[in-house]
């Protein structure tokens, strides 16, 4: 068995990760298997001794969790929260929107009028 190093995509980023094969094809095969196809970034190489930069496979295996699904009622819960969360930041944007307008306007007005002499 060879010792080989890849890059893997695991939860949207790149993780370099070492694992025991006895070809690179059979190293492919198994980073598919337990991380998705298409997962593998680089195809594996032959890790020499000076290449310590990489994650074990053990560590990557926990780091990936699965994750449970939400119930309908739990769905229904975040997406409200979500719009409530949308609507405050919308509610905040349109006042500090208006507060901008009118001292821009204040500022017109000032401009326009005369000083008295």
């Amino acid at each position: 068995m060879n010792k080989y190093v890849a890059t893997v995509r695991v939860l949207g980023q790149s993780v370099r990760t070492m694992i025991f094969a006895d070809s690179p094809i059979h190293a492919r095969l198994m980073l598919n298997y337990q991380f998705g196809i298409d997962s593998v970034i680089h195809s594996p190489s032959v890790c020499s001794e000076a290449d310590q930069n990489y994650t074990s496979l053990e560590e990557l295996v926990n780091e990936v969790k699965s994750i449970k699904p939400m119930t309908p009622q739990q769905a229904r819960i975040d997406a409200l929260k979500r719009q409530k969360d949308t609507a405050s930041k919308n509610l905040k944007a349109e006042r500090d929107r208006q507060k901008i307008a009118k001292a821009q306007q204040q500022l017109r007005l000032a401009q326009t009028q005369k000083p008295l002499p």
